[in-house]
């Protein structure tokens, strides 16, 4: 069985700060292919998906290039400006840059952006529609509140497939299911939607944490998107905050325990493989 982490991120303090990670935190130092590709081994990692941090441009050519040098980087999720009128433009010259055919998708931060409705802008719109034309996926990393919002996204471009990160962050440590489980099973309900069994145990409560704490909302995407819908991603290594980078495999592997071989086979390699076209 080939494992694929669909979601892990890289950063160099020294090539560019990133501004999100709080002082004093220990995120705050450089996370580099030399750290990840020994964690990556132990782990039992074959492949993985390099997911954008930052909003700037730099940020998706150094990516490529780095999968372009490590075949254990299959694919890039990069940023770029959707509402930049030459969108179209911008994603063909990653394209052609070194790496570039390991770019596979684009994500934005909407968790970050005040606007409930940002995905629904009509820039915003056109620009999803140029990532589905140029063949990648689009990335929602969002907040429960924005789920609608998603919803309607994927009503209105049934040709992009958008990939759920994190389970779109429920709030585990409260143990509250509503309303964020009724929106994610109206997101699951149509097609073109993927999600990411990943980033669970930094959304829980980072020192008690338990496998049970994490499992009505496993279980609640399993039953609404299906394992052929559903791929493993580590968030490494934001995930360290609460859980070592070969755990958040393991306990992966036991949420998804009570699921054959062949589920099993999806959640922990094939759908990224499929959805991403690695």
């Amino acid at each position: 069985m080939t494992v694929v982490d669909a979601h892990h991120h890289l950063w160099n303090l020294s090539v560019r700060d990133q501004d999100w990670i709080a002082p004093g935190s220990p995120l705050r130092r450089d996370f580099t292919m030399a750290d990840l590709v020994p964690e990556a081994a132990a782990a039992g990692v074959d492949r993985t998906v390099l997911v954008q941090t930052v909003t700037v441009p730099e940020e998706t050519p150094e990516f490529l290039a780095l999968a372009a040098e490590h075949e254990l980087i299959a694919g890039v999720v990069g940023w770029t400006d959707l509402t930049r009128p030459d969108v179209a433009d911008e994603l063909a010259r990653l394209r052609d840059l070194p790496g570039g055919d390991r770019l596979k998708g684009v994500r934005h931060q909407v968790q970050g952006e005040p606007d409930p409705q940002w995905l629904l802008r009509p820039d915003v719109c056109r620009g999803l529609a140029a990532v589905a034309e140029a063949g990648l996926v689009y990335d929602l990393v969002v907040l429960p509140h924005q789920l609608p919002a998603c919803v309607e996204a994927a009503v209105a471009l049934p040709q992009l497939t958008f990939v759920l990160d994190h389970l779109g962050k429920p709030p585990i440590a409260s143990g509250a299911l509503s309303p964020w489980a009724a929106d994610v099973r109206a997101l699951a309900a149509l097609p073109n939607t993927v999600c990411k069994l990943s980033g669970m145990v930094t959304e829980a409560d980072l020192a008690t944490w338990t496998p049970d704490d994490l499992r009505p909302y496993a279980d609640t995407v399993l039953e609404a998107f299906g394992p052929d819908r559903l791929m493993f991603g580590s968030d490494w290594p934001v995930c360290t905050l609460g859980a070592a980078y070969a755990e958040t495999l393991s306990v992966t592997r036991e949420l998804i325990g009570g699921l054959s071989a062949s589920e099993r086979a999806d959640v922990l390699g094939a759908t990224a493989t499929r959805t991403y076209g690695l």
